[in-house]
């Protein structure tokens, strides 16, 4: 075990460096934890499931000295929010993940989590319950080195609702991310690299109905106003707003209408994925979308919806994050990378707050929401490591 860190002598390099061999003498425990977690299964849409896992972790959490509460949802699982007080004052830093996965109860039976490989396969194993393992074995080592406390505050916060678009859990994120002197992701890292996340797209869904008039397609074809044709031009004047060079991205992902093939169709729909790079073109899009006007006349277009996640942006806030990240990283011989992504995090809630953010902190696998879901074993123990130390380093 590494020497216990002095509460007056800071840390030394050559101490963290050891620090590394602490985790890889663990690894074996850290794949059972992780094991553990996916063979809870914890669909989203099933509050019974998510609940029995946060009760599991909320005890393992209090058996380490945290002070473990649940915010009461109706809809979705309890969010699970655990405390820890640090020796020294200050504000605590925010662990930031979710308990739910996109998949149904029931999926253990024919995507059954295994070690094969050189990889942990399973149901949520890469998104993100290896993250949730890391929490654990990050706080167990530090009350290690620190004489059963942690050398600072701590907060975890463990959603519900994530992969649904953490409506019930948004505010609560925003106000702890807003008492916090920084916030770590442990959602997946990016790539076969592992590279931490600077920089997340902000994400917005619009519906877009078209009304026109229905009419019968053979004996009074004059007298219909297709709103499948409508919609049809809207989607292209739609396209056209698509600017890749700033990230702007806009994807009809559906699109219905009509009722017979004889009937000239009175309603028609679709519904739009918009990704947005930069917090100033959120604002711009929403007006453009909003002020659309029908290309005929006769038929009435309204369009609902709008941004539900600030883009994160890679401002001079995260970018030290990450530095001091990288710089932990280089002392065990480890070049940890940087990636802008398209997908969406709550990381991107508390970024948009100015709070400094370091997303991507969790295991390095492939496969999220996917049958070949699997993390990587032999970067568990350095993944552990670079969490404690930015914990304790802050």
């Amino acid at each position: 075990m590494p020497k216990k860190a002095s509460k007056s002598e800071p840390v030394t390099k050559s101490e963290i460096s050891n620090r590394l061999g602490y985790f890889q003498e663990r690894k074996d425990q850290i794949v059972q934890t992780i094991r553990q977690l996916v063979e809870l299964e914890s669909p989203t849409d099933n509050k019974d499931a998510v609940d029995q896992l946060g009760a599991l972790l909320a005890g393992r959490f209090e058996g380490l000295g945290g002070h473990a509460k649940f915010h009461r949802v109706q809809t979705f699982g309890d969010h699970l929010q655990v405390d820890f007080a640090g020796t020294r004052g200050g504000k605590p830093v925010l662990l930031l993940g979710h308990l739910d996965t996109v998949y149904p109860m029931g999926t253990l039976a024919t995507m059954p989590c295994r070690v094969a490989d050189g990889r942990l396969w399973g149901p949520g194993s890469f998104d993100m319950k290896s993250g949730i393992a890391f929490m654990l074995h990050a706080i167990e080592a530090l009350r290690a080195w620190h004489e059963d406390k942690l050398p600072r505050p701590v907060t975890i916060l463990l959603v519900s609702d994530e992969e649904v678009g953490s409506d019930t859990s948004r505010l609560i994120t925003e106000n702890l991310a807003k008492k916090s002197a920084a916030v770590l992701v442990l959602e997946p890292s990016h790539g076969p690299r592992g590279a931490a996340k600077t920089a997340r797209k902000g994400i917005g869904e619009y519906l877009l109905k078209v009304t026109g008039k229905a009419a019968h397609s053979g004996l009074d074809f004059e007298k219909g106003e297709s709103a499948i044709l409508e919609l049809a031009r809207q989607i292209i004047a739609i396209s056209k707003l698509i600017d890749l060079k700033r990230g702007l991205t806009l994807n009809i992902g559906t699109a219905q209408g009509g009722t017979r093939v004889n009937v000239i169709p009175a309603e028609a729909s679709a519904v739009l994925d918009v990704r947005v790079a930069r917090k100033q073109d959120a604002a711009g899009i929403d007006r453009k979308l909003r002020s659309l006007k029908p290309f005929n006349r006769k038929c009435k277009l309204e369009i609902t919806g709008g941004m539900n996640r600030p883009p994160m942006e890679r401002t001079p806030t995260v970018a030290a994050l990450y530095k001091k990240a990288a710089e932990i990283a280089r002392l065990w011989g480890w070049k940890l990378e940087e990636a802008a992504v398209g997908g969406g995090s709550d990381g991107n809630f508390t970024a948009g707050l100015g709070i400094p953010t370091l997303d991507g902190l969790g295991g390095v696998g492939e496969g999220a929401h996917a049958t070949h879901e699997s993390v990587l074993i032999s970067e568990l123990p350095r993944r552990v490591a670079l969490l404690a130390e930015l914990i304790a380093s802050i």
